[in-house]
C-alpha cells in the first residue's frame, strides 16, 4: 500500500501534506529532530490518510491537497473524513 496523508503540528498550528509507502515510519522520520519544515516540534500526528495501490495515485492527491492552497478545504477533508 501508499499512502498520502496530512500531518498537524499544534505548536505550529500548521498543517503537512505527504505521501509514503509506510505511514508509521515517515510519522516517526517527521517527529525527529531534524532540518526541514517537520523538524524541531516533535509533535507532528497524523489527522488523515488515504490508502493508494500504487505511488504515482499517492502522489497525485498530495499533489491534487497541496494545490488547494487552503486550510478551508484541508479541514472540510479532514472533518469528512472522521464522519
Amino acid at each position: 500500500m501508499f499512502y498520502a496523508y496530512i500531518l498537524y503540528s499544534k505548536t505550529r498550528d500548521k498543517y503537512y501534506i505527504g505521501s509514503t509507502i509506510n505511514l508509521t515510519e515517515r510519522l516517526k522520520k517527521h517527529n525527529t529532530n531534524h532540518a526541514g519544515f517537520t523538524g524541531h516540534t516533535g509533535d507532528r500526528c497524523i489527522v488523515w490518510f488515504e490508502a493508494f495501490d500504487n505511488l504515482r495515485d499517492a502522489r497525485l492527491k498530495e499533489r491534487q491537497i497541496k494545490n488547494w492552497k487552503s486550510r478551508i478545504m484541508i479541514e472540510k477533508l479532514i472533518s469528512s473524513a472522521e464522519s
